[in-house]
């Protein structure tokens, strides 16, 4: 009795094991295959009809084997070709991307070069620019987390923003697009975007948020993090060995292991003590919520208040291309 109920639970999962490899090798064929967008569609249902073979040959017993062999060697090949998809700096990329920032470190100075600071007349119009600017690491004395939402509470994007007195530098982790696909969740998964570090001055990367984006408007909040300035400063030279590093070896974006949320974390594992992984890293939206369980953002207010007070659509509105945006932007904050 023991024995079948535990070859049951086997074949079960076996089962289970199959169909996720099955789904997923299909997706993999499907952006990834060599050949047309036809002749990869077809890869896919080709593969997808295998599992579906073998998953009905389970319930065989003569033919178990066989099926299980003949689906191995057809995984493998899907293991191959998700290996052979290899991550480039050399693209058509949009706009946005397209110049890729790196850091040169002397001492306690900080060079930080290709700093973007477009100049919009909206979202998609616009003149790209860029500047060098060289910091001294003993005046970094805060770090802001920003969070942007656009649809509904679960779903944000989040970036750093690093201070050093009156001198802010922003640093969003993104998507790497080109100019052939717009982004979208499903492929993010398969290897078919670039990670990049847009490294930008906060009249560019917030107020392109708050001011140009339209459809759909983005709710913006700018959250002052809490601890000490030694974790910051280890943070910010760990993204700056991150940016340098992918100049010369680009990695892929990954919708739910390497986006703008999940790196964050990453680059903050440098520090002891950092936050572990939590479903509300997952939904995004709910990240700044998670930081203030954590002690991390201002708690002599309720979050909700906290979150209403940190609304910064209004002032960035009024600051527009004022020179003194970022102190604009932060008057009133708790």
């Amino acid at each position: 009795m023991r024995r079948r109920v535990g070859a049951s639970i086997a074949l079960v999962v076996a089962g289970l094991v199959m169909t996720i490899a099955t789904g997923w090798g299909a997706l993999v064929l499907y952006y990834l295959g060599p050949g047309s967008a036809g002749v990869r569609t077809a890869a896919a249902w080709g593969f997808a009809a295998l599992g579906l073979a073998a998953l009905v040959a389970l319930a065989v017993r003569r033919a178990r084997r066989p099926a299980a062999i003949g689906f191995a060697a057809a995984f493998a090949l899907v293991l191959v070709v998700w290996g052979s998809a290899m991550p480039s700096n050399d693209r058509a990329w949009q706009p946005e991307v397209a110049v890729l920032a790196y850091a040169t470190l002397d001492g306690d100075r900080v060079t930080v070069h290709n700093i973007r600071n477009f100049d919009y007349r909206t979202e998609t119009d616009f003149t790209p620019a860029y500047y060098n600017r060289t910091f001294d690491l003993r005046r970094l004395d805060r770090v802001d987390l920003v969070a942007s939402y656009w649809m509904g509470p679960a779903i944000a994007h989040l970036f750093l923003t690093f201070g050093f007195g009156d001198d802010h530098l922003a640093i969003s982790i993104e998507v790497r697009k080109d100019r052939t696909r717009p982004y979208a969740t499903l492929p993010g998964l398969f290897r078919q975007y670039e990670l990049v570090y847009v490294v930008a001055d906060e009249r560019d990367a917030i107020r392109v948020r708050t001011n140009y984006r339209k459809d759909p408007p983005e709710e913006v909040y700018l959250f002052r993090i809490i601890g000490p300035i030694e974790n910051a400063r280890r943070v910010f030279l760990d993204y700056l060995r991150d940016i340098n590093e992918l100049r010369e070896h680009p990695r892929f974006y990954n919708t739910l292991t390497t986006n703008c949320t999940t790196m964050i974390l990453t680059h903050a594992a440098v520090n002891p003590g950092h936050l572990p992984y939590s479903w509300k890293v997952l939904l995004s939206g709910y990240a700044p919520e998670y930081a203030y369980e954590q002690g991390r953002l201002d708690q002599s207010l309720t979050f909700e208040e906290l979150k209403r007070r940190s609304h910064i659509n209004a002032a960035a509105r009024a600051a527009d291309q004022a020179p003194d945006f970022s102190q604009r932007i932060r008057a009133g904050l708790p």
